[in-house]
């Protein structure tokens, strides 16, 4: 960098900075990785809840339902005339 070229302490004092900088920004990038990686991670799971919450209204509607009527059997003793 400037010291390499410049041989002077603030050229040193530069260059240094500069590899502090490079090195944060690196650092910076790999959080926001992670955390990127993360939210997927939490986007999917949220996901996957939204799908079991809506199958369990489901079901629990198909519960509320009231059964289909069914046709009824006379009680007692049932005569040819009767059917």
């Amino acid at each position: 960098m400037a010291a390499t070229i410049l041989n002077s302490p603030r050229a040193t004092e530069v260059s240094l900075y500069m590899v502090c900088a490079f090195v944060r920004l690196r650092e910076m990038l790999a959080g926001n990785k992670e955390l990127a990686a993360k939210l997927n991670e939490l986007a999917h799971k949220v996901d996957s809840h939204d799908q079991a919450i809506t199958g369990l209204i489901n079901a629990m509607r198909e519960l509320m339902r009231p059964p289909e009527p069914t046709k009824k059997q006379p009680i007692g003793f049932v005569t040819e005339k009767r059917k």
